[in-house]
């Protein structure tokens, strides 16, 4: 492993370590999920300039008005979303530089992710190659549209905040699939569970997050 991914300093293992026994305290309890984090080197998926804060319990920005998730809030999803066992087709929306990626393509079978940023994009393709993670499909679009080709998916996590659930995407889920996504404002948002059932779809609120709006487009 080169020196890069290993890290140093505020980006070693030690210290990725304390941000394990953190998020213990957090609640978070799942040992495949705690042991996804604590291989995925987070400090890679940042600039250079703010590697020595990777591994704080805190959004850092990427670039393009964008951030990469706090490790907390990441660790929670992916815990919410392998609840009822493991998943075989997680759709991502929202790509970002590619650490919530890494810790889905830990731990499931195929994720395919989308990202309508396109440099944001390419950085992430870059990061989950040094990982040697190669589960991963990729696609510059539009996330409202999801990735009708490849669904139905048993899984699907959104990584930004639309004012309401997109049905896009709530169509892509399968029966008994679930999608973790956040909704509502910028000054106002809260993590959602949607379950697909055969009558339709439960939706359980769960705590207040905060995200980057849900926009459409892409460049």
């Amino acid at each position: 492993m080169n020196q890069r991914i290993q890290g140093i300093g505020m980006t070693s293992r030690r210290t990725r370590e304390r941000m394990i026994e953190r998020l213990k305290t957090q609640g978070i309890y799942d040992p495949k999920v705690l042991a996804a984090m604590a291989e995925t080197p987070r400090h890679i998926f940042v600039d250079e300039a703010l590697a020595s804060r990777s591994y704080e319990d805190t959004a850092l920005p990427i670039g393009y008005n964008q951030t990469i998730s706090q490790p907390y809030i990441v660790a929670k999803m992916t815990e919410l979303l392998l609840e009822n066992g493991h998943l075989s087709r997680v759709l991502e929306i929202g790509t970002g530089s590619g650490y919530q990626t890494a810790i889905l393509a830990a731990l499931v079978d195929k994720v395919y992710s989308v990202e309508r940023i396109g440099p944001l994009l390419k950085k992430a393709k870059n990061n989950l190659w040094d990982l040697k993670l190669k589960n991963v499909s990729y696609q510059h679009n539009d996330g409202g549209w999801g990735w009708p080709e490849q669904a139905p998916f048993d899984g699907i996590l959104v990584a930004a905040a639309p004012s309401e659930i997109p049905d896009t995407l709530l169509q892509q889920l399968e029966v008994g699939g679930v999608m973790l996504i956040p909704i509502g404002s910028r000054h106002h948002q809260e993590l959602h569970k949607i379950t697909r059932t055969v009558e339709g779809y439960e939706d359980k609120v769960l705590e207040p997050v905060s995200f980057v709006p849900f926009l459409s487009g892409r460049s």
